[in-house]
């Protein structure tokens, strides 16, 4: 791929934004001429457009037959699909493991759904990844908003 080109594509898509499933239960659909996504409200008036995502939280509940997992971080729950699919992702399969889901929004309501693109298991630090979560989130938020 020449650079011009791979320049092109990596500005159409924007890196993933930390969040927490109550933040996407509260967000809203951006209007349909600003292109994909939602407008989160990460605190004081300020608003994150995202569509790409990074969730961590613990597998509450595996459904293979339906390519799906439910987790839950310290905000509530949300779903993931399409985890058949992840290269590697067999490890985080089951339930009770920690793990960091990036990918794309499917629904935010009433329950978040995202579309897995990467999934990796943290339980060997499972304890450290659950403190920091919360503060990574914010601390990020806090930068790109």
């Amino acid at each position: 791929m020449n650079n011009t080109l791979k320049t092109t594509v990596d500005r159409k898509r924007p890196p993933p934004v930390k969040v927490l499933s109550g933040q996407l239960r509260t967000a809203v659909s951006r209007p349909a001429d600003s292109g994909e996504g939602y407008v989160i409200r990460p605190g004081s008036g300020r608003s994150l457009q995202v569509s790409l995502v990074w969730m961590q939280g613990t597998v509450l509940e595996v459904q293979l037959d339906r390519n799906t997992l439910l987790l839950m971080d310290e905000t509530g729950t949300f779903a993931v699909q399409g985890v058949n699919n992840i290269p590697k992702g067999k490890p985080c399969l089951s339930q009770g493991k920690y793990v960091m889901v990036m990918g794309v929004i499917q629904a935010v309501s009433p329950e978040p759904v995202i579309r897995a693109v990467k999934m990796a298991d943290l339980s060997a630090l499972a304890a450290l990844h659950r403190r920091m979560w919360k503060l990574e989130v914010e601390d990020l938020q806090q930068v790109l908003a």
